[in-house]
């Protein structure tokens, strides 16, 4: 398989690590280097801000609901809303702006990328003055491609990325806070033309002195009974974005690999990942505690770390049972949502009868502690409870 890019970066990455290396990422930014591979030049990203002061993040779990994009600009007092929808697409193929074959996946393998789609005019007066100029070439049919996802290409401004029979020619590169850490924005009609129908969060300008406990009651009247919401104030959350409190896709990319994907013919819902990538980034290996279980390789320090700890605290018995770790599917197995973060290995499933998915978390504290302090999110604080996962989230902290 012809896929050179992704195995030349991510397999030295994943050397450095296994032999010493602690990841590190920082939660105000990505934190990573800011250039490519030695000798190259590295692509210009615009010294800018992130979204301009007052404005707010709004999102729902699985997306908006039919409507909404309306019913928010018509709140009492709103000054500017637009709505952003964002999915997982599917690219087969990527060249420099000399032509050079950059991605190339065989064998009925793609590349996913989390693109998305906008209204150039509305989301313009979201970024600041010296970047709106850049959002026109949107309705144009290009593609504006976020910092991380250049880095991670290799790729930028003249580049070509291939979506089936749709070609997206890249015209700009931008800090990932202005996109909301997608790797690629495009306007709404090219953005449907690949699949990008799901309207995912809502950046909101009111007017007044706002908070994000008056907007939630207001934006609560238009949601549909029972659906719960999320809304963020300004600099509380680095990306602006649909779950927000997990690393972007772009993000665990960078740190945890890329890989080529095709959907499961015997198991819709799941994924067959290209076997070269797993048999570089995915292990079996015995841990404390849980015993033998299936990762990517990077996750081992900080799994055994966290095991270690609850074993000298006396806490391994708050671990009553393992669900596993790599899972090659979507979330929720729903082809309509993003690909699942155990598809990279690292995210682990713990006590899952005692917590099932969407029901109140009923973890021990000692234990949700122990895996925050070494680096890990806790599902049972999502929007929706999953008080089962655990998944990566930073470095282990300091002392």
């Amino acid at each position: 398989m012809r896929f050179r890019r992704a195995a030349s970066a991510s397999t030295a990455g994943l050397a450095g690590f296994v032999a010493g290396a602690v990841l590190t990422l920082s939660l105000q930014g990505t934190g990573l280097p800011r250039h490519g591979r030695p000798g190259q030049v590295p692509v210009p990203v615009p010294a800018t801000t992130p979204e301009a002061p007052g404005t707010f993040l709004a999102w729902t779990p699985g997306g908006l609901p039919a409507g909404f994009r309306q019913r928010v600009a018509e709140l009492p007092g709103m000054q500017r809303a637009v709505v952003v929808a964002s999915d997982n697409t599917w690219m087969t193929r990527s060249t420099t702006p000399q032509g050079e074959v950059v991605d190339d996946p065989q064998d009925g393998y793609r590349i996913p990328l989390e693109v998305a789609a906008v209204n150039p005019r509305e989301y313009a007066a979201f970024l600041p003055p010296a970047d709106r100029g850049v959002i026109v070439a949107l309705a144009d049919g290009q593609g504006i491609l976020g910092e991380s996802s250049a880095r991670l290409r290799h790729l930028g401004p003249g580049a070509v990325l291939q979506f089936g029979s749709v070609r997206v020619k890249v015209a700009a590169v931008l800090p990932d806070e202005l996109l909301g850490a997608n790797e690629l924005m495009l306007s709404r009609p090219l953005g449907r033309e690949i699949g990008v129908t799901h309207d995912r969060y809502a950046l909101l300008q009111p007017s007044g002195h706002a908070t994000d406990v008056s907007l939630t009651k207001q934006i609560k009247t238009i949601l549909p009974s029972g659906v719960p919401v999320r809304v963020r104030a300004p600099g509380e959350t680095p990306y602006f974005r649909q779950g927000d409190a997990v690393l972007p896709p772009v993000q665990i990319k960078l740190l945890f690999g890329e890989f080529a994907a095709k959907p499961d013919p015997s198991r819709p819902g799941y994924l067959l990942i290209d076997p070269t990538w797993e048999r570089s980034h995915i292990a079996t290996e015995w841990v404390p505690i849980l015993g033998r279980i299936t990762c990517n390789v990077a996750l081992f320090p900080q799994v055994r770390g966290v095991m270690r700890e609850l074993i000298a605290d006396g806490l391994a018995n708050t671990i009553h049972s393992y669900s596993g770790c790599y899972a090659r599917r979507y979330s929720n197995r729903d082809p309509s949502q993003a690909i699942s973060h155990h598809t990279w290995g690292i995210a682990l499933d713990l006590n899952v009868p005692e917590n099932p998915y969407g029901a109140t978390p009923h973890e021990d504290p000692r234990l949700v502690a122990a895996f925050e302090k070494w680096g890990f999110i806790w599902g049972g604080t999502f929007l929706t409870p999953d008080g089962m996962h655990f998944e990566y989230r930073r470095p282990p902290a300091e002392g």
